[in-house]
């Protein structure tokens, strides 16, 4: 059980990135009234600056 916790809270950054950045952007842009760039919907855009953002953040360990 501790070693998958370990795992677990070593990937939580990026599950943070995909599960909780990614969807406040879709959000966001959706209150604003904003559209996603070059045809994307608007979570797939959420998705393309959340997952990189929480990879990096799991990488180095610091989201900056």
């Amino acid at each position: 059980m501790q070693s998958f916790l370990k795992k677990l809270f070593f990937v939580m950054p990026f599950l943070f990135g995909i599960g909780f950045i990614a969807p406040l952007i879709a959000q966001s842009m959706a209150e604003f009234g904003w559209e996603a760039p070059w045809g994307l919907s608007l979570i797939a855009f959420g998705l393309l600056i959340g997952a990189p953002w929480g990879l990096y953040a799991t990488v180095r360990g610091r989201w900056v």
